[in-house]
């Protein structure tokens, strides 16, 4: 039996389809308003929008009329219209009017595909893969954007990039040089990894910059030279589709993907700063708690926003050198990688 080449091996992981049958994000949940919304998830063009009662719903975003996108058109009496001719459709994609209709007519039969959805943790979550077994597969759990410990930061990630490289590039702790300013950790050293079906974690040792021990502490996350460097622990885990880091006891970051295409990625990067050394904190009224997590609300924007923008240049540097030659042989020197790599390939596989 022939092995293929490193070359061909790292052609294909650049051509990966995902697996759909697992949730994904597709928007923040305050993004989806009275609005049709189109979005893409690996080349399905799919319609968001809300009914009257405030639920949220996902087609295939074509009307079977003319096959032009439904997002642009309005919601009516609960019913997704089409722009072009005023063709209305119900939640589960069945036609509903036909405003031209004559009476000797029937309503077309024309059905469009509807897609599972779930609206948890500030999210939308949808299910492109097989409809019968999505309620046997559970989106990924963020307890900290309730939590009133947790402040949470987003950042969106837009790379005209395949979602590998993305993937590659949070599971590699050994660019943080690159980051300067942003950095919020050096020196990390690989420690050991485990692996399973679902998921590879690797655990590095590594000096962080933060130490969040007292109530002024927050302000190094924008005040640089308030920063300490001291040990911690540095955990980075793709759990199939998605990806979760902790830094010590003090920051949580999720990487929750939406892949577009083979050279297109969209994800959300969301930062919780813990508050749970803060006990006289938990003793106050949780009206009042709520007050602190809402303001403090994207207290880490530029330190997030600065870390994406340096990682997106990379990362499609990254795209563009692949396809300008992806005969070109690439060295990785980092075993969580290649366990990565194996991962999203055994998952690809799945659905072939």
């Amino acid at each position: 039996m022939s092995i293929p080449s490193p070359t061909i091996q790292q052609q294909k992981i650049r051509q990966l389809e995902i697996n759909p049958n697992h949730w994904y994000i597709v928007a923040l949940s305050r993004e989806i308003k009275t609005q049709p919304i189109g979005i893409t998830l690996w080349n399905q063009p799919i319609v968001l929008f809300r009914d009257n009662t405030g639920t949220i719903h996902a087609l295939e975003d074509r009307c079977p009329h003319r096959h032009v996108k439904l997002s642009h058109g309005r919601i009516i009496n609960n019913h997704l219209e089409c722009a072009y001719h005023g063709w209305q459709f119900k939640s589960n994609g069945e036609c509903a009017t036909v405003p031209y209709l004559a009476q000797n007519q029937k309503l077309p039969t024309c059905k469009i595909r509807r897609y599972p959805l779930k609206e948890q943790n500030g999210f939308i979550w949808l299910f492109p893969g097989e409809e019968s077994i999505a309620e046997k597969v559970s989106p990924l759990d963020i307890p900290e954007w309730e939590h009133l410990n947790y402040i949470a930061t987003v950042s969106i990630i837009n790379c005209n990039a395949h979602y590998s490289f993305l993937i590659e590039n949070l599971m590699d702790m050994y660019h943080g040089h690159l980051h300067q300013d942003w950095q919020a950790w050096t020196a990390a050293v690989l420690e050991n990894i485990e692996e399973n079906e679902n998921s590879v974690i690797a655990h590095y040792q590594a000096q962080s910059y933060y130490k969040i021990d007292r109530i002024w502490s927050i302000s190094q996350l924008f005040i640089p030279a308030l920063r300490r460097l001291h040990p911690e622990p540095l955990d980075v885990s793709y759990i199939y589709p998605h990806w979760v880091s902790t830094l010590g006891q003090d920051f949580k970051i999720y990487c929750l993907l939406c892949p577009i295409s083979e050279t297109a990625t969209r994800a959300y990067l969301i930062h919780f700063t813990s508050l749970n050394a803060f006990w006289r904190l938990h003793k106050l009224p949780v009206a009042f708690r709520r007050l602190v997590k809402d303001s403090l609300f994207g207290s880490a924007q530029k330190l997030l926003d600065g870390l994406v923008r340096q990682d997106v240049q990379m990362i499609e540097e990254e795209q563009q050198a692949h396809l300008s030659n992806p005969e070109r042989r690439s060295y990785e020197l980092n075993p969580a990688l290649v366990s990565v790599q194996r991962l999203m390939q055994n998952q690809a596989q799945r659905v072939e």
